[in-house]
């Protein structure tokens, strides 16, 4: 019986790990996290732009929405790249596997960044922006699972949620460097420049990333938990997709709705506002920017205090009550922007998001990879991320942005968000693995037998 408990539980009594090595494999585990999102968030706010330069349509509204639709098929992509990395993360080790994560992330970036436009080359400038989008959505969906099981494996007992929250921090810093950055280039150039090579700027510099990430992954130690399972079983851990759904169902199920309002809200008040301004608010894009930046201001200090408090007082205790006032609150906070859209109140209803997305998304590694045991825990924390990801996430700029046209409602982005919400609490009330997180939130998982 030994043989199948959490694997964790063997390293409660193990020697404290060099304070060099994790801080090591804590960059390491957060550099690729932070520039998947600066170039997802870099491709939102020159959304405008980049819809010219690659679909230049008659219409103003189909050329934004082609252009969404090449963004939310990396999200397509990214359950398939979850499932094939997450195993070759739990059968292989992390460190190998987010080594070959970031340099695949930064060749989809620079390909992004040189790609000519339509009038260069015609129709294979967008294919190209879709075959980056694609690598890009392969690459990450296994990047948050690898890195999150890098960082919770390093922690010591009784702070997995506070180093946990150092991936969303990393996501804070993304969102803080490429809001200042696009700002600059948005306010300092004229426009023409702006379209013809200063959108390029950003991903060209987040492509440099890739080979720093690289070194860094290359040198780290492997995780201790990985490794004493390895020893345990004295193979490399092996389980179908098919038995991982049988035994890990419910627990991948309770996953996606942890993920769900997190990942609206991230993707509406962060990657699509600045669209939605623009559009629908008739501001400059300059006011969504100076929002997004101190936007990650508070992240970077909100999220380690979520991990804090969900360490102290039980992540999942500490996630429903805050998700549910941010149900409530949807409406009203899109409702009172909408009746006077003043940079002001844009700027005030941005702080507001974020504050409480740092408080309901600060401790999401940790949650997620408190739900799978170390043998599965890249592929549940993956398929389950990228599956709520993609279908609330990725998917909520072109969802928000094609109902707004088909009904004229600038509201919409608030009963998105209502409706995200609404399905996160009954999946983690509603699922087995949720109820048990909520009434002991020390909990860990068993590791299977078949493995």
């Amino acid at each position: 019986m030994d043989s199948i408990l959490e694997s964790g539980a063997g390293l409660r009594n193990a020697q404290p790990l060099p304070a060099s090595q994790v801080r090591r494999a804590v960059l390491a585990s957060v550099i690729g996290n932070g520039l998947e999102w600066f170039d997802f968030l870099i491709y939102g706010y020159f959304a405008n732009t980049i819809a010219k330069v690659f679909f230049p349509v008659a219409s103003g509204a189909l050329s934004i929405t082609l252009t969404l639709a090449t963004f939310a098929i990396g999200f397509v992509v990214r359950p398939l790249g979850g499932i094939v990395i997450g195993a070759c993360a739990d059968r292989y080790g992390r460190r190998k596997t987010l080594a070959a994560l970031i340099l695949l992330m930064a060749a989809s970036t620079l390909l992004m960044g040189l790609t000519p436009g339509y009038a260069s080359i015609g129709i294979a400038a967008p294919l190209l922006v879709l075959l980056a989008r694609v690598l890009q959505g392969l690459s990450v969906g296994g990047e948050f699972a690898t890195a999150a099981s890098m960082l919770t494996e390093y922690a010591p007992p009784g702070r997995k949620m506070f180093y946990g929250s150092f991936q969303m921090t990393s996501q804070a810093v993304a969102l803080l460097l490429s809001s200042v950055c696009s700002y600059l280039l948005s306010t300092r150039l004229a426009p023409a420049s702006l379209a013809a090579w200063g959108w390029r700027v950003p991903f060209l510099l987040g492509a440099l990333v890739g080979p720093l990430g690289f070194y860094i992954r290359h040198k780290v130690a492997e995780s201790p938990e990985f490794v004493q399972l390895r020893k345990r079983l004295g193979h490399a851990p092996r389980q179908s997709l098919r038995t991982f759904l049988r035994e890990r169902g419910d627990a991948a199920l309770c996953a996606i709705g942890v993920i769900a309002i997190g990942a609206a809200t991230n993707y509406l008040w962060h990657s699509y506002m600045p669209l939605y301004v623009e559009r629908q608010l008739h501001l400059p894009l300059r006011n969504a920017l100076l929002g997004t930046a101190a936007s990650g201001l508070i992240g970077i200090v909100g999220y380690p205090l979520a991990g804090r408090l969900a360490d102290r007082f039980g992540a999942y205790r500490l996630f429903v009550p805050v998700a549910l006032v941010w149900i409530i609150a949807a409406w009203p906070l899109f409702a009172w922007v909408l009746a006077a859209p003043t940079p002001e109140r844009v700027f005030v209803a941005q702080m507001v998001a974020t504050v409480v997305l740092s408080l309901m998304s600060g401790a999401h590694p940790g949650m997620l990879t408190q739900l799978f045991p170390t043998s599965t825990r890249s592929t549940g924390v993956a398929l389950s991320y990228n599956i709520a990801v993609t279908l609330f996430g990725g998917m909520a700029p072109l969802t928000v942005s094609t109902l707004i046209d088909l009904t004229g409602s600038r509201i919409v982005p608030a009963w998105y968000l209502i409706v995200a919400g609404v399905i996160s609490l009954l999946l983690v009330g509603f699922s087995a693995s949720g109820r048990r997180l909520l009434r002991d939130p020390g909990a860990l998982p068993i590791e299977s037998e078949s493995i």
